[in-house]
């Protein structure tokens, strides 16, 4: 099984991506592409194609009423046209008719005119170029040069695309074009083009340009990746820039913050971040405070908090002093590392330079405390806002709706909500997910559907996010059909899968005990071109760690040590799974070693798990110590650490401490999960107060919860460990109405019970009954008959039992007969 993982899990260089040809709807969702076994591979754009494959140049013949001037031919000569360069002194200011003639303003507001035929564009043109040519040579050539770029300018602000690439075509297929597309023309309709979404026609420009022998410069380039960036199209930005590189095109200071902006949307790895960024200071572009806080937004995504301070502290030593954007930022990467006491010195340091915080500042703070469970703080932060005159926004409320919900509070997050609501603040479809993410994780599958349903009704449409957590969800429950179900309904939608869902699969089929589906998924993320990055390493570390395969994980610990990926919380977290689920007890010791000296930092999360590893290897005195250390800290405990401290003193029937806790529970006001009336229901069935278990049965259904196999199996124990047998029929007959198919335990705890009490008539026909509906049975279903017969002194009857083996479950092994025979010889 291990042996199918791929290693290394990260690509030597950033992907290949599918190329960008098709104009695509101007919509939000991508179209849906069939499975990569099933895809032919992709043909490279238009641009790309000839980019990368180099062409004889040849002029377009086809002329369209060509604008003769054979004067302005022999007035500048070039063997090859350098296009795109910027000379626009309006630069980044609103468009105005600044630097248009009289004769440019009038033809720009002739094609403005709503009822203007867009078949005219040729004659318009032409008769603008024909009273140009009444003046002198030189006066000619600049002012209709001016004029072309203004009018193209002019029809981009007006929103008149589709008229300014006619305006750009026709100026293009004339005899001297190259005297009049010689300015910022071409980045301007790339520019536009890009705006409009319109990328693969921007695209396909800028390859005909190159076919026709135009010479592709920086800004042209530069105006293809801004646009592929702007929209989503990250991939495609990348091989611009990597084709622009090669074509020897000096990239500017624009070109390189809109690539690093894109590497860090991209989750590049941090070194391949910083070598763009040194590559830049050393081919002589300095670096201005747009870098700076774009680099330092770069660290967001793998948590870089040491990463961000020292560029941080680089950008004051450039001389460039940090404004609200960067404070905003560096608050950003604490907020996402989980560290609020950087994040709360951030804010000092903004309050000491004069820079008023804002609700990005405060959302970024409250998201800190939220994220590493400290609610009360992020409540008091919200407080803190408003009596500053700052309205707390969509942002504001789903931040601590999400933060009380993964705490397991669940009714702070409704009164979250419902505040929200009472400010008159709509919820966004973040905070649906949100709800969906609340009522999924306590199995309140209808509520969370209504949810799904309400989007469409408050005018949101479901993001990938919301694919996303559903598929999260059903994968946490075991839930292997409805993740597959939910995809392909994510597929319809007309969604692709992108780094995260991949994530989310892996996750979601791992979860379900699929590993071998769950390395298919990371494959096919591979095949599709997109690079894993730190929260890939952490997913496949945690499907790893499910199937206790602690070897495997450290080699993926060692490979992403060796400078591709920095590890962070979570990647130790799954490396203390594995070692759990592993068995290796001395390694989990070892590592916890690191956390409490320092060695690795002592997060909340880590000690967190600490104790969630220690309760399931059921080592009391660690799972104590763990959580004594947690409370030490003054870290609060979340629902699932509860639950497991719950577990540990259930499964030694001790009580009190379990009361103790389920009082701790209610107190700070955490909402007890499935997990926790299970482990209260295990306590109870072995004990002498066994009719309780029952109890809280019934209260779990009366809170509208929904009991799973493991709620009923241990209900079914604790009656029939008492002898209660009609109890367990009548429990058994409610499960399997509720639409809960009886497992393999299920069955074993009443051939156990009827064995026990000498009824192995019953045991026998229940045998025959679990087999004919489904469910084979396993080497604990036949050796509780077997050690029964033996413990009776019912001998004869047992030696018969094993030779009539076949005639009771016919599909039986050779292999188990001969297992119950040696068992039975042994007794």
């Amino acid at each position: 099984m291990a042996e199918k993982l791929a290693l290394p899990l990260l690509l030597p260089n950033p992907p290949h991506t599918k190329p960008f040809f098709q104009e695509q709807q101007p919509h939000t969702k991508q179209p849906t592409l069939p499975p990569p076994q099933l895809q032919a591979p992709p043909p490279l754009t238009p641009l790309l194609q000839d980019l990368i494959q180099p062409q004889n140049p040849t002029k377009n013949s086809t002329q369209t009423q060509p604008f003769q001037s054979p004067n302005l031919t022999t007035a500048i000569l070039r063997t090859r046209r350098r296009i795109g360069r910027h000379r626009d002194t309006n630069k980044g200011k609103p468009w105005s008719h600044y630097r248009l003639s009289p004769l440019g303003e009038r033809t720009l507001q002739t094609l403005l005119n709503p009822e203007f035929d867009i078949a005219k564009v040729n004659e318009t043109l032409l008769e603008l170029c024909n009273s140009h040519q009444q003046e002198k040579e030189e006066l000619c050539v600049e002012s209709l040069r001016f004029d072309i770029l203004g009018i193209i300018k002019g029809l981009g602000y007006y929103k008149k695309c589709d008229l300014a690439l006619s305006a750009f075509e026709w100026v293009k297929n004339q005899n001297d074009s190259e005297l009049l597309l010689n300015g910022s023309v071409v980045a301007v309709i790339i520019s536009m083009l890009g705006k409009e979404g319109r990328v693969s026609s921007a695209s396909s420009l800028l390859h005909n340009l190159h076919k026709d022998g135009f010479g592709i410069d920086v800004y042209a380039y530069t105006s293809l990746i801004t646009a592929c960036a702007s929209n989503g199209r990250y991939r495609e930005a990348v091989l611009v820039f990597k084709k622009m590189e090669e074509e020897g095109c000096k990239p500017t200071l624009i070109t390189y913050n809109v690539i690093l902006n894109v590497y860090g949307k991209m989750g590049m790895p941090w070194n391949k971040i910083i070598s763009v960024f040194d590559g830049m200071k050393s081919s002589g572009v300095a670096p201005d405070a747009y870098t700076y806080n774009t680099l330092i937004s770069c660290c967001r995504r793998g948590s870089l908090h040491e990463e961000a301070k020292d560029i941080f502290e680089e950008m004051k030593l450039a001389g460039f002093e940090p404004d609200k954007v960067t404070y905003n930022a560096l608050l950003d990467v604490y907020g996402k590392s989980r560290r609020p006491k950087e994040a709360m010195e951030v804010l000092r340091g903004m309050d000491v330079n004069g820079f008023s915080p804002s609700n990005v500042t405060y959302n970024s703070l409250i998201s800190a405390y939220a994220k590493d469970g400290l609610l009360n703080e992020a409540v008091e932060l919200k407080v803190e806002m408003v009596k500053k005159g700052i309205k707390p926004d969509v942002f504001t409320y789903t931040t601590l709706l999400s933060g009380f919900e993964k705490a397991g509070k669940d009714e702070s997050a409704v009164r979250v909500f419902d505040e929200m609501r009472s400010a008159g603040c709509n919820p966004n479809i973040c905070t649906f997910n949100a709800l969906i993410k609340m009522h999924g994780n306590r199995g309140k599958f209808t509520e969370m559907m209504k949810v799904f349903e309400e989007i469409k009704g408050s005018g949101c449409t479901p993001d990938i996010v919301t694919w996303n957590t559903l598929l999260a969800v059903f994968g946490q429950n075991g839930m292997d059909s409805e993740v597959s179900g939910v995809f392909k309904e994510m597929k319809r939608a007309g969604f692709v899968a992108e780094r995260d869902t991949f994530n989310t699969l892996i996750s979601a089929y791992s979860r379900c005990g699929s590993f071998d589906q769950a390395m298919a998924v990371y494959k096919r993320m591979l095949e599709a071109g997109v690079s894993p990055d730190l929260s890939t390493y952490n997913t496949v570390l945690a499907a790893l760690a499910r199937g206790g395969l602690w070897e495997q994980s450290e080699k993926v610990l060692a490979e992403m040590e060796d400078g591709r990926c920095k590890p962070n919380q979570l990647t130790y977290c799954s490396l203390l799974h594995a070692y759990a689920n592993g068995k290796e007890i001395e390694r989990m010791h070892a590592l916890a070693q690191d956390i409490y000296s320092g060695i690795i930092e002592p997060h909340a999360v880590l000690l967190k798990t600490l104790v969630l590893v220690y309760s399931k290897s059921d080592l009391l005195m660690e799972t104590e110590q763990a959580f004594l250390e947690l409370r030490r800290k003054d870290l609060s405990p979340d629902i699932t650490t509860l639950n497991a401290m719950v577990s540990i003193y259930g499964r030694r029937q001790m009580i009190t401490k379990a009361n103790e806790i389920i009082n701790f529970v209610n107190q700070m006001g955490f909402t007890p999960s499935l997990t926790t009336y299970n482990s209260l229901m295990y306590m109870y069935s072995r004990s002498g107060n066994f009719e309780k278990s029952e109890e809280i049965l019934r209260d779990l259904l009366a809170k509208g919860i929904k009991p799973d196999a493991i709620s009923y199996n241990t209900v079914i124990y604790a009656y029939c460990r008492n002898g209660q047998m009609r109890e367990a029929s009548r429990v058994f007959k409610e499960m399997t109405e509720s639409g809960l198919v009886p497992d393999v335990i299920t069955y074993n705890t009443f051939v156990a019970s009827y064995a026990a009490n000498g009824m192995f008539v019953d045991a026998i026909d229940l045998v025959r009954y679990m087999t004919k509906h489904g469910c084979k049975p396993n080497e604990s279903t036949y050796n509780c008959i077997l050690d029964w017969y033996c413990k009776l002194d019912r001998r004869d009857e047992a030696i018969m039992f094993v030779n009539n083996l076949r005639k009771l479950e016919p599909h039986v092994s050779k292999e188990e007969e001969c297992r119950l025979s040696e068992r039975l010889t042994s007794k």
